[in-house]
């Protein structure tokens, strides 16, 4: 990299650090820390929680994921990309029914509450891999722009980030991450709006429009599986749950709907990126943002890098103050079966920590992205009748259980090859994604209701003998 280049990308990424450490606030009490209060005890303001959901939920691996499938599929892999992010408006409405219908303030307390304690120490756990999973994820997309895996830029740039998000983090906890999410959103606008404005004029309009085929095999078979994955996927990321219990009801899912658009739209746009590459014949060689950044000069690859470390700084500081509040508060309540106070500050800040310098170990081993999306969303699969089916039922762990664990195991099967060809749907890249995504929502969905079913048949059995 030239030295006025390498000037530009190490000069931004230290004064990024510096201005967001400047400008977040100091948490003063565990409430704050933790639940995103002010000093004074007030909830997140709509606006600032909608920014945020938005923000957060647009990864740096998520919006390089839309662009290179937006090289690969046209526009029909954008959509494909964006409609996870009507998994927000979805959410946000399931939670609302928990809200007031069960009065939960978590959703772990919602499914100790309807299956049992182990069904939530089992939620738990597959909420910490994602958790751990978005660390080197997102640090690795912002290394990729100081260098190649394997080139001390890579990991320098990496890590410095780490550090910059964490010593914010720290301060402030889930309320420095809100405040943070709204400065970052801004300036992830700006410079998306930046970006466009260097491609759409290069692009006949029509010919940007009309890339891709609305087939199977060009991407529909990953529209699908998004469009499936909605009522499962969006449950097991704690980083867009927890701010469904920070502020009332009502205010909450006027956030999440505004914010699921929001997000919809602008990963779709972006999209485009790789949709200009497929048309000007650009090599993207895994990441179409940077390929694209360079064929357009210095100015579009700064800009690109901008749209990656704010994207993924917003969702590394919401991952750090979920990681504190899932192990300093919900899991020692889990085990120890209290409600209890809230822990000090030291012992979420501690957690954020370890999982600064353990969450990064995966990138230095070489990893895929991609499949950070793909496979994690088959394996919650199960959480899909849980959420969706949950009135159907007071009390009964067993429905939990065969359903979330049938998902982990598909989900599993698929990651290691292990999926029959005669399960798959069509003949795509995604044509087995699809298949076990299909045919294992209705085996989940079975495995749900299974001892439901029995418990009935039970009863009239025991009724006809009473007869």
């Amino acid at each position: 990299m030239p030295f006025t280049e390498a000037a530009l990308f190490w000069g931004f990424l230290v004064v990024y650090g510096v201005v967001m450490y400047a400008l977040s606030p100091r948490s003063k009490n565990a409430a704050s820390f933790y639940r995103g209060a002010d000093d004074k005890g007030n909830p997140v303001g709509q606006w600032s929680l909608t920014a945020s959901i938005f923000i957060s939920w647009i990864f740096a691996k998520s919006v390089t994921n839309a662009a290179n499938l937006g090289a690969a599929y046209g526009v029909v892999g954008g959509l494909a990309y964006a409609t996870y992010w009507l998994s927000i408006p979805v959410a946000g409405y399931i939670i609302y029914l928990i809200r007031i219908q069960t009065g939960a303030s978590s959703l772990q307390n919602f499914l100790t509450s309807r299956f049992g304690r182990m069904a939530s120490l089992s939620f738990a756990a597959a909420i910490l891999i994602r958790l751990y999973n978005e660390v080197w994820s997102n640090t690795a997309v912002v290394g990729g722009y100081f260098g190649l895996p394997g080139e001390w830029e890579y990991y320098t740039a990496a890590m410095l980030f780490t550090a910059f998000t964490l010593a914010y983090s720290l301060k402030g906890g889930l309320r420095s991450s809100i405040f943070t999410d709204v400065i970052q959103a801004v300036v992830f606008v700006f410079f998306v709006g930046a970006v466009l404005f260097l491609i759409i004029p290069a692009n006949d309009v029509s010919a940007l429009a009309n890339a891709g085929e609305f087939r199977l095999e060009a991407g529909m078979d990953l529209l699908l599986v998004a469009g499936l994955q909605l009522f499962s996927y969006p449950f097991h990321d704690p980083v867009l749950t927890d701010r469904g219990f920070v502020n009332k009801e009502k205010t909450m899912l006027k956030s999440f709907v505004v914010a699921g658009l929001l997000g919809f739209v602008a990963v779709f746009i972006f999209s485009l990126v790789g949709v200009h590459a497929q048309l000007n014949d650009i090599a993207v060689a895994g990441n179409a943002p940077a390929a694209v950044g360079q064929s357009l000069g210095l100015a579009a690859l700064f800009f690109m890098s901008v749209v990656m470390m704010t994207s993924a700084g917003s969702t590394l500081d919401s991952t750090f103050s979920s990681l504190s509040k899932s192990l300093a508060i919900d899991m020692p309540q889990l085990i120890r079966r209290t409600s209890g106070r809230m822990p000090s500050v030291r012992v979420g800040a501690v957690v954020m920590v370890i999982f600064a310098i353990l969450g990064n170990l995966p990138m230095f081993a070489g990893t895929d992205i991609l499949k950070a999306t793909t496979i994690s969303g088959t394996m919650v699969m199960g959480l899909a009748p849980v959420f969706l089916f949950y009135g159907f039922t007071r009390w009964s762990p067993w429905s939990f259980h065969l359903s979330f664990w049938t998902g982990i195991a598909l989900g599993l099967l698929l990651a290691t090859g292990l999926i029959p060809q005669s399960w798959h749907i069509g003949e795509g890249n995604y044509a087995g994604l699809l298949g076990v995504n299909a045919w294992g929502f209705l085996i989940c969905s079975a495995g749900f209701f299974l001892p439901l079913a029995l418990r009935r048949l039970a009863g009239r059995s025991a009724a006809v003998g009473r007869a």
